[in-house]
């Protein structure tokens, strides 16, 4: 797909997102669902990144001393948690007015840093020392691989938060 095209698909989602019953009911429900539904998206994000940080930090080598197992059993399902609602809010702030956002870079690179800190996820998820974390802590080699998880897993959250949060700048 060229470059264009996928800007001339954006454009398209973005427009038709506004149209939506979604976009409509946003922009009738009046100000305060706006504020609120902006409220909502930060707490949401704020349990993902929390949990993911924690997680993270752990996984990059801090709070050895913990099992793995103490700090992902908390950890992983506030994350989804958070994930979610931010997720579903953020569709109900961007359908307000989501043709303004055509052209925004800071756009392009959220959803690109959510869409790759969702993969490093999900292949976590396959790592032997991962699935294994209840009945064994990881090996040094190990250690080093889910290391390399949890810095991406920064890099990219830390980067959509920071895209996210410079959009309404632009």
């Amino acid at each position: 797909m060229e470059p264009h095209q996928a800007a001339d698909g954006l454009r398209d989602l973005l427009v038709w997102l506004e149209a939506s019953g979604l976009g409509r009911a946003m922009r009738g429900a009046g100000v305060w669902a706006y504020g609120v539904t902006n409220l909502v998206h930060i707490l949401g994000v704020s349990t993902l990144f929390g949990s993911i940080l924690v997680l993270d930090l752990r996984l990059l080598g801090a709070w050895r001393r913990a099992p793995l197992a103490a700090i992902a059993t908390p950890t992983v399902p506030l994350a989804i948690g958070g994930f979610a609602i931010a997720a579903l809010s953020g569709a109900c702030l961007i359908s307000t007015n989501a043709s303004s956002y055509v052209g925004n870079p800071f756009l392009l690179i959220k959803f690109p840093a959510i869409f790759l800190g969702l993969v490093n996820a999900l292949v976590l998820s396959f790592i032997p020392a991962w699935r294994e974390r209840r009945v064994r802590e990881p090996t040094a080699p190990e250690r080093g691989r889910l290391a390399a998880f949890g810095g991406v897993s920064l890099a990219c959250w830390l980067t959509a938060i920071g895209a996210g949060r410079l959009i309404g700048y632009w």
